[in-house]
């Protein structure tokens, strides 16, 4: 197919970037996003989201005018949908006492009726919203032929999986492999022709519900993967084990490769995912809720070791650094740090939070400071949440001078512990059930 002008609709972590990118290599892209905020941000030079790289790009594709943004579709040789699928706790449904989460698709219901007024024939519909398994047969299809054409028969209709990580999003979504799942094999096909545009990695073709569920298992994947190091963290906590070095000993094995354990999982794909395959077939994902249970406690076990090291919580003033869910991003979508900061307060603690890649957030559960001296400032415990590379670089002797704080609990094994306690701190860290500092 001979693409010239595509609609993206969802203009956050990835529509933005997938629409900048097709601008950059020469189609007419109309970006769609239903918040005023981010398409006035955007056409006024700015950027909404922290992205290496991204907003020198944006830049350059709307001054050539080859990216445009506003509110709504305009008719266009193909529909890229880009927009979120949160999910939402169903009080209704209940799996081993605890509820279901369930996929909000109501952007991608909204975003799909929104393109039917402007669907012709020929035209091609892409999914990319992570979403449970038949989302595009039996949701799109439906929605879709309410504008008289038929899918397969009168246009084209694709699914494929979004799998960039944040921070190397320009680079991934050009060289990754990508999977396109079409309704039938033209779809794929043409599915293949669009992305082929810019991508460098394999495009690989199946049908529609198998590229699905490709994103579903790989976000699982890594999820069930996190889960066991971070339930070794406490077995760790129990049997007087440093987890540390204990993972670091099992991963010469040549066929063992153990993650880190953290403060829990966080971001729209991980911690999400997996409730995709429990609402669907609960009776079949019993290890994937397992694992979805363990890295949901997460942030209780980070709170219970804080407390532990730190005594009584209520009026401790603690600094807590970094609310990402990840290092070097300025993503704060379903964040364990921010779950975690949260409790701290509930527990009357007065916290400071200091995020470097979005040092403007706001809560109301707690407070956030503009700069690492402010959260230093009085504190007596500091909290490091998000690894950072800036929290990396500490020096550990400047840090003494800037605060009375002498306990640092590290959660992400950013601090060495030697160096921090030539500075005078003590570092508790993680699963460090040996307790040497």
């Amino acid at each position: 197919m001979n693409f010239k002008k595509i609609c993206v609709l969802g203009l956050g972590y990835t529509g933005l970037p997938t629409a900048t990118t097709f601008a950059t290599h020469g189609l007419r892209v109309v970006g769609v996003d239903i918040n005023p905020k981010i398409i006035s941000t955007l056409q006024n030079g700015g950027i909404h989201i922290h992205e290496p790289g991204l907003s020198t790009l944006v830049q350059e594709a709307m001054r050539s005018g080859n990216l445009t943004v506003c509110a709504a579709p305009e008719p266009a040789d193909a529909f890229i949908i880009e927009v979120p699928t949160p999910f939402y706790h169903d009080e209704r449904g209940v799996h081993e006492g605890k509820p279901y989460r369930r996929a909000d698709m109501r952007a991608v219901v909204s975003a799909t009726e929104a393109i039917v007024p402007h669907l012709r024939k020929g035209n091609l519909v892409v999914l990319e919203s992570t979403s449970p398994p038949r989302t595009t047969v039996d949701l799109l299809i439906p929605i879709l032929e309410r504008s008289g054409l038929k899918a397969g028969a009168d246009f084209f209709l694709a699914y494929t999986p979004e799998r960039v990580l944040p921070g190397n999003i320009l680079r991934e979504l050009v060289d990754n492999d990508r999977v396109i799942g079409g309704i039938d094999h033209a779809s794929s096909q043409a599915g293949r022709d669009l992305f082929a545009i810019f991508v460098r990695g394999e495009i690989v073709l199946t049908d529609a519900t198998t590229a699905e569920m490709v994103k579903l298992m790989e976000n699982t994947y890594r999820d069930i993967n996190v889960a066991a190091a971070n339930e070794f963290s406490r077995l760790a906590e129990r049997f007087g084990v440093d987890v540390w070095e204990a993972i670091s000993l099992a991963n010469r094995h040549p066929r063992v490769k153990i993650l880190r354990p953290g403060p829990g999982v966080g971001g729209h794909c991980v911690s999400v995912d997996p409730w995709f395959f429990v609402e669907a077939a609960p009776d079949l994902a019993s290890l994937i809720h397992t694992a979805r249970m363990v890295n949901d406690s997460q942030p209780t076990f980070v709170l219970e070791s804080i407390r532990k090291a730190a005594g009584p919580l209520a009026g401790k003033r603690i600094a807590v650094l970094g609310l990402a869910f990840k290092e070097d991003v300025d993503d704060l979508r379903e964040s364990p740090a921010v779950e975690i900061t949260r409790m701290l307060a509930e527990q009357g603690a007065q916290v400071k939070a200091y995020e470097p890649f979005k040092p403007d957030a706001q809560y109301d559960a707690f407070a956030t400071v503009p700069s690492l001296e402010s959260a230093l400032e009085a504190a007596e415990v500091l909290v490091i949440l998000a690894g950072h590379t800036v929290f990396k670089a500490l020096d550990p002797q400047q840090v003494a001078r800037q605060t009375p704080a002498r306990l640092v609990m590290d959660t992400r094994n950013v601090c060495d512990p030697a160096v921090w306690k030539a500075a005078g701190f003590r570092v508790v860290r993680l699963g460090d059930g040996k307790k040497k500092l």
